[in-house]
């Protein structure tokens, strides 16, 4: 791990406390409300959806392959008194069985796996025929000038960002992994440079088959 990984995840929370506030919190309190069954989230961080899981999630799993976001994970579920369980590892390889889960959860990580499409595949693997992918990312903006300076800044954005991309068409992506998107907002996240405001919140459930 490296020393700017740790700085990254010390300053997590600080750093993201206006977006969240302006932002973030509103949707995380109305998409997370839906989960329910058996719940798998990926990319963890810091625990910011851990408060809006409701008593209709039978089994919550979060995976985190960073160490230092794994610790602070572990943290605000013990601050919680909650029961969920933890794993390292990467969205682009799930240690579970196919069919495991009735829900994956996805909130600002998918801007950041190395593999986008490898991600959406093990998510659509492990979720049941008709289990709901419930995602809150930042995408590339449909927006033709902006978008094109989201591809020529990317490459700072992911050293500043410790792997973040700005420019990734995450919508695309999910129904390319054998989804349907079921609903879906797009909206601007504010207290945060423009390269980062389009966001996009919803919903895809899962086809049955193996996507190609």
């Amino acid at each position: 791990m490296s020393i700017w990984g740790r700085i990254f995840a010390a300053g997590y929370d600080h750093f993201m406390s206006g977006p969240e506030k302006a932002t973030l919190h509103a949707h995380r309190e109305a998409l997370i409300a839906e989960a329910g069954g058996r719940v798998l989230e990926i990319g963890g961080g810091t625990g910011a959806n851990l408060p809006f899981y409701g008593e209709g999630v039978e089994a919550l799993t979060l995976t985190e392959p960073e160490p230092p976001m794994v610790r602070r994970l572990e943290r605000a579920l013990g601050r919680q008194g909650s029961a969920a369980t933890v794993l390292r590892a990467p969205a682009e390889d799930l240690p579970f069985e196919d069919d495991s889960f009735d829900v994956a959860v996805s909130t600002l990580v998918l801007c950041t796996v190395e593999d986008q499409p490898r991600a959406l595949r093990e998510l659509h693997r492990v979720l049941r025929p008709g289990g709901r992918l419930l995602f809150i990312e930042h995408v590339r903006s449909d927006d033709e000038r902006l978008a094109t300076w989201q591809d020529r800044l990317n490459g700072l954005q992911l050293r500043l960002g410790h792997g973040c991309n700005c420019n990734r068409p995450t919508v695309a992506s999910i129904g390319a992994a054998g989804f349907s998107i079921t609903q879906l907002e797009h909206d601007s996240m504010r207290k945060v440079p423009p390269l980062v405001r389009p966001l996009v919140v919803g919903a895809a459930e899962a086809n049955g088959g193996s996507p190609r």
